[in-house]
């Protein structure tokens, strides 16, 4: 059964990395990604899609990626998007495919909005490698503002019971019945009211950053 462990984790952690590493693998295997580093180099020289990713070395200077790393991220980006950039459309596709079992597109939409750092409707190479970053090599307070980032809906800087509520719900509806035991249907709302007895500590009917990492951390 889904834990309030796991939620407070960041279930996004699971399902970014689920999707990343899955299709990179699965493209590999089919002999649609080249390691080489010198193929990979010529393409983003050579690259003429709609937005260009900036050069490997400024990434590798912002991210926590080596350019080794960095290069086989890029040719699995490219393969999946070869604009250059991810619309919210195809990320809800491509994040499907990982959980066919439930309903992933609120929760995806949720996701997208947590990469979109920029909110212009579209995930660059740059904003996928910089989320990926922390989710994957950051520290724990890195980690943790991006999960309240990604439960700050509406990003005033406050999460309420109404934004955990509808994460909450995204979640189960992704997970579908790949759960046991069966949860009952007011689960999500269980773990809203356990999540915040636990965390909004003035009990002023939000939870700010400082509660939730705190809370986090012990």
């Amino acid at each position: 059964m889904l834990t309030l462990e796991w939620e407070s984790e960041g279930l996004q952690t699971v399902g970014i990395v689920v999707i990343i590493f899955a299709s990179l693998k699965l493209l590999h295997l089919l002999g649609l990604i080249d390691f080489s580093e010198d193929t990979v180099e010529d393409e983003m020289e050579m690259a003429t899609v709609r937005h260009r990713p900036e050069a490997l070395e400024l990434l590798e200077a912002q991210s926590k990626f080596t350019k080794k790393e960095l290069q086989i991220l890029y040719r699995g980006f490219k393969n999946e998007c070869p604009s250059g950039v991810v619309n919210e459309e195809t990320f809800k596709e491509i994040y499907s495919q990982f959980f066919p079992q439930g309903d992933s597109t609120t929760y995806a939409h949720f996701l997208f909005n947590a990469f979109d750092t920029d909110h212009n409707g579209s995930v660059s190479f740059e904003d996928f490698v910089m989320g990926l970053s922390v989710l994957l090599r950051g520290t724990v307070q890195e980690k943790l503002n991006w999960a309240f980032n990604l439960y700050d809906i509406n990003k005033d800087g406050y999460i309420t019971k109404e934004e955990m509520l509808d994460i909450m719900k995204a979640i189960y509806d992704m997970m579908g019945k790949c759960t046991y035991p069966v949860l009952k249907e007011d689960a999500p709302r269980q773990h809203v009211e356990t999540f915040f007895q636990k965390m909004d500590k003035n009990k002023d009917g939000v939870v700010t950053i400082d509660e939730f990492i705190e809370s986090c951390q012990k």
